[in-house]
């Protein structure tokens, strides 16, 4: 059971992260209208993220390459994506 920190407010009043699912399985939002505040936030709606299903042993190659260049694997296949498709278009 992962707890929460004392200072974490929490309509809830729940220690856990588990107590807090089970309680807003159990209620509706809308009874806690009052204890909400008002927040503003930005969303970049123009960068999208595309996924690709790899092959398993692409997979791991590429988590064992990323873990030795120390960089998210993420990065290094969109790195190594970048240069296959310049060489393709030359």
């Amino acid at each position: 059971m992962v707890k929460i920190g004392k200072n974490k407010s929490s309509i809830s009043e729940s220690s856990s992260y588990e107590q807090i699912g089970e309680f807003w399985d159990s209620h509706d939002l809308t009874e806690y209208e009052s204890h909400l505040k008002e927040t503003n936030f930005e969303i970049n709606i123009k960068k999208e993220k595309t996924y690709c299903a790899l092959d398993n042993e692409i997979s791991k190659q590429v988590l064992i390459l990323a873990d030795k260049k120390r960089m998210p694997p993420d990065i290094l296949v969109n790195l190594l994506l970048q240069e296959k498709l310049k060489s393709l278009n030359e």
